[in-house]
């Protein structure tokens, strides 16, 4: 779902809207097959055991896309995003509901752009963050 948001109307500790996922086999194999990460710990409950988990367990990077996605659905292609970071703190296992949420922590104004720096997370649903994260966004103004 796409959004029209403006540099005007957004304000410091406001949160964006979430993005959220159920995640599984499915969906890990969608990602694998474009990023070619056919990696048994992924697809494999006895690999992922072997590796010190209960089962197969996701890949950090989809994540980063989950939030990636959270983004853009926010700004629409009207916005930019300049930066997005984060670390993986804990597994995304097989059938975790990730939420994705994000809160504005700066507002201003660099080289003419109309900056915006977020605080990201992704929990799980134990409400645990999973993958803390950062972003830098530019959105259109509604006088430009």
């Amino acid at each position: 779902m796409a959004y029209n948001v403006y540099w005007e109307d957004v304000e410091i500790g406001e949160a964006i809207p979430e993005w959220s996922r159920k995640t599984d086999l499915m969906n890990w194999n969608r990602f694998a097959a474009v990023n070619d990460e056919f990696v048994y710990i992924h697809m494999d409950d006895e690999a992922g055991r072997e590796a010190g988990y209960d089962a197969a367990f996701g890949m950090g990077n989809l994540r980063f896309a989950y939030l990636h996605n959270m983004l853009r659905d926010w700004i629409s292609d009207r916005g930019q995003i300049i930066e997005v970071s984060c670390q993986y703190r804990l597994p995304n296992m097989k059938n975790d509901h990730l939420v994705c949420r994000g809160r504005i922590t700066k507002k201003y104004v660099e080289e003419g752009k109309n900056l915006l720096e977020l605080e990201l997370r992704v929990d799980n649903q134990q409400g645990q963050n999973t993958s803390p994260g950062k972003a830098i966004v530019s959105l259109p103004s509604r006088t430009n």
